[in-house]
């Protein structure tokens, strides 16, 4: 019975973090809840498939199927995307940032009348905001664009103390260009073969 109630208590773990995270791939879950050795890892998850769906995108890549969402209650429908690699980058810092109780997806950061933008993700620590951004397939003088408002935002005040933007991008190219543009900030730009 109480091996039952255990990996009830496991199924709705997993649901819940895909209903944070959107999408997750197989090694994700396997970090995020100690499943043990690959083929543990696809055994659970095989069993839990009528609550999840999946794709393949260098491994499988898991989000809530209708059935799931009821389970948890989420309200956000989420299908198979070309997006999905922009997600599983953001959640590699969630991860490697030890999961912070403070971390939101998708905040808005505006000063009303003089400038807005929605960052991929924000956490505090030791009252200290930091601003995730993916860079997965955007053009740089978009980036470069995103940089000076976050310029803005600091110098209007938003922030109680300067924030850390930690960027995920893609090359060392463009981590390069990255943290040039970033001069002055206090930042760190991480590729995806840094957390492989």
């Amino acid at each position: 019975m109480q091996k039952v109630a255990k990996k009830e208590q496991r199924i709705d773990n997993v649901l819940l973090s895909l209903k944070k995270l959107d999408f997750l791939s197989r090694s994700q879950i396997q970090t995020l809840h100690n499943l043990g050795s690959d083929r543990n890892a696809q055994k659970f998850l095989k069993s839990i498939d009528k609550y999840v769906h999946s794709f393949r995108e260098g491994e499988n890549v898991y989000y809530l199927s209708k059935e799931g969402r009821e389970r948890v209650e989420c309200n956000k429908v989420r299908k198979k995307t070309i997006q999905a690699r922009h997600y599983l980058m953001r959640n590699s810092l969630y991860i490697a940032y030890g999961c912070p109780s403070t971390w939101e997806n998708e905040v808005a950061l505006e000063v009303e009348g003089y400038t807005k933008i929605i960052c991929d993700a924000n956490f505090e620590d030791n009252g200290r905001d930091h601003i995730i951004e993916v860079d997965y397939t955007q053009k740089m003088s978009v980036n470069k664009q995103k940089i000076e408002k976050y310029r803005v935002l600091s110098q209007l005040g938003v922030f109680e103390t300067p924030p850390m933007f930690i960027w995920m991008t893609t090359t060392e190219y463009r981590r390069k260009q990255l943290l040039k543009m970033c001069e002055g900030l206090d930042a760190q730009v991480f590729i995806i073969t840094d957390f492989l």
